[in-house]
C-alpha cells in the first residue's frame, strides 16, 4: 500500500495526475494533495503535512506534471523496497556523484565520464523543445546505487521521512528538497535509480536565482560529508576535477553579478571536505582568489 504526496500549484494538473495514478498505479494506495496554488508553504513543509497523515508505510513524492506510463508501476515499487531492507530512497533521475561545488544532483561541469542515471521522458515547457526518452543505465543495472536523485519523484518508507523529515525551517521554497533529503537518507540507507518505473515529466528543472540560493543553504549545511562518491571514483582524480569545476563555477557566479564576500563565504565552505583537508584548501582558495582578482 502506498500514499501519494503532491504538493499542487495547478488544479487541473493535479486532477490528471490523480486520473493517471488510479489507472496505473495498480496497487491500494491513497493520495494526499496540498492545495498550494498561491505558493503559501514551502514544499517541505507540506512533504512533512503529507507524511505525518500517511496511512501506509511507502511513500511516494511526486510532481503534478507527471504522467505514469508504467503499468502496475506501485506493485513494482512495493516489490522492490521489499527485497532490498537497506533501500531507503528511490528515483528515475540521479548522480552517482554528488560534488563539492554547488550544483543540483549532477554537475556536468566535471565532466565525469558516466555518473548521471536515468529513465524517463523528458518534456520541456519552458524551452519548447521536443520531449525525448531520456535512457542512461552505464552499469545495465535494474536498480542503480546513487548519490542524490532528481525530486519530481521519489519513494521512500515513512519510517525514513520521518526519521529524517524535509527540512522546512532551512528551505522555506520549491528548490533542493530532493539533493537535502537524499544526503539525510543516505547516511544511513542506500539511494538509488529504478529503471523498472517509467514517466513522462512535462517540464525541465528551472534554474532560477531562488535556486542557487537554495542550493547554496544545502551545501553549506551537508559540507562535511561532501562528495558524496557513490561511484567509487577515484578522489584523487576528483579533487583536480573539483578545482578545475570550482574554477568554472565562479568564473560563472562573477558574470552573474557574485560579489567577492559571496564567492569566497561559498570557497570558506569548502574546507569542511575530506578531500579539500589542510594545504589542499589553501591551494584551492589561492585559485579562487585568483579567478575573483582577474
Amino acid at each position: 500500500m502506498i500514499s501519494v504526496i503532491i504538493c499542487s500549484a495547478n488544479p487541473l494538473d493535479l486532477q490528471l495526475v490523480k486520473e493517471n495514478i488510479g489507472e496505473t498505479i495498480g496497487a491500494a494506495h491513497e493520495i494526499i494533495a496540498f492545495d498550494n496554488g498561491n505558493a503559501e508553504k514551502g514544499i517541505c513543509e507540506l512533504y512533512n503535512e503529507g507524511t505525518k497523515q500517511a496511512r501506509y508505510d511507502i511513500l511516494v513524492f511526486m510532481h503534478e506534471d507527471i504522467e505514469m506510463k508504467t503499468e502496475d508501476w506501485g506493485a513494482k515499487v512495493l516489490e522492490i523496497f521489499a527485497a532490498d531492507p537497506n533501500l531507503g530512497l528511490m528515483g528515475v533521475a540521479g548522480g552517482g556523484y554528488k560534488s563539492v561545488v554547488p550544483s543540483s544532483w549532477y554537475n556536468a561541469d566535471l565532466e565525469i565520464n558516466g555518473g548521471f542515471y536515468c529513465n524517463l521522458i523528458q518534456g520541456f515547457k519552458y524551452s519548447g523543445r521536443e520531449s525525448f526518452l531520456d535512457y542512461r543505465n552505464a552499469k545495465n543495472e535494474k536498480l542503480t546505487k546513487v548519490a542524490s536523485i532528481d525530486g519530481c519523484w521519489m519513494a521512500t518508507r515513512k519510517s525514513i521521512a520521518l526519521a529524517n523529515p524535509f527540512d522546512q525551517n532551512l528551505l522555506k521554497h520549491f528548490h533542493a528538497y530532493d539533493i537535502d533529503f537524499s544526503l539525510a537518507a543516505g547516511r544511513q540507507y542506500d539511494v538509488a535509480v529504478t529503471y523498472e518505473v517509467l514517466l513522462s515529466h512535462f517540464s525541465e528543472g528551472n534554474f532560477s536565482h531562488d535556486w542557487e540560493g537554495e542550493i547554496l543553504k544545502v551545501h553549506k549545511k551537508w559540507g562535511a560529508i561532501l562528495p558524496v562518491n557513490a561511484d567509487g571514483l577515484d578522489e584523487k582524480t576528483l579533487l583536480r576535477y573539483e578545482r578545475r569545476a570550482f574554477k568554472m563555477y565562479f568564473k560563472k557566479q562573477l558574470d552573474k553579478g557574485k560579489t567577492y564576500n559571496e564567492l569566497m563565504n561559498i570557497c570558506w565552505n569548502a574546507r569542511k571536505s575530506r578531500i579539500f583537508k589542510g594545504w589542499k584548501w589553501y591551494k584551492l582558495f589561492v585559485d579562487l582568489w585568483r579567478v575573483v582578482n582577474e
